[in-house]
């Protein structure tokens, strides 16, 4: 009699379906990505996607789970001196969003923010609280809060207007040359200095 269900040995079907769906979110937005539309991506049957995830907001969490890992950003960026955290940091964010061409899953959290209060409140708790709270209040700010929140307006302003608005001279702009202008700024957001 011929076996029916998994197969035995590791599956790799969930990390599959996870890829296919930041790369669905990515490309289309929240709105427009359907559970059908990241089976087909991810060359999987639609039940198996709910099976694995339940609905598009539980799959949308785990997505932007997967992408913003808290404690790899604050490593990535309390590893150093004080003084050049906001570069470190502007550097990370700048890797986890790709190529200004071919923006990578990152960006697909920022669009699907912009139309999706479930997405926006993702970002708003991975990023603004768990990520650049954390580190304002590392840095022993005083206005930590506020520090953490323009930080954030920052770097997904930067990101919209380089990968999506695309103005010309963000999109052409060499990193290190973004880093020199943005850098100081968010610096002066996570210590509560201010530039003069």
């Amino acid at each position: 009699m011929a076996r029916t269900g998994r197969r035995p040995g590791p599956s790799s079907t969930r990390a599959t379906i996870l890829a296919a769906a930041a790369e669905c979110f990515a490309a289309d937005g929240y709105d427009a990505t359907s559970m059908r539309r990241v089976a087909a991506a991810a060359g999987v049957d639609p039940a198996l996607v709910r099976r694995f995830f339940g609905g598009k907001e539980q799959l949308f969490s785990e997505v932007a789970a997967t992408l913003i890992v808290p404690a790899r950003a604050l490593a990535a960026v309390t590893e150093g001196s004080p003084e050049a955290a906001g570069e470190r940091l502007l550097r990370y964010f700048l890797s986890l969003l790709g190529d200004v061409m071919h923006p990578g899953p990152f960006f697909g959290l920022i669009r699907s923010a912009v139309t999706s209060d479930h997405a926006a409140e993702l970002l708003r708790r991975l990023l603004a609280d768990e990520v650049l709270g954390r580190l304002a209040a590392a840095y022993r700010s005083e206005t930590a809060e506020l520090g953490a929140a323009l930080a954030a307006s920052q770097l997904v302003g930067l990101a919209v207007a380089r990968y999506k608005v695309r103005l010309d001279a963000l999109a052409t702009a060499d990193p290190d040359d973004l880093v020199r202008w943005v850098a100081p700024v968010i610096q002066s957001y996570l210590t509560g200095s201010h530039i003069c």
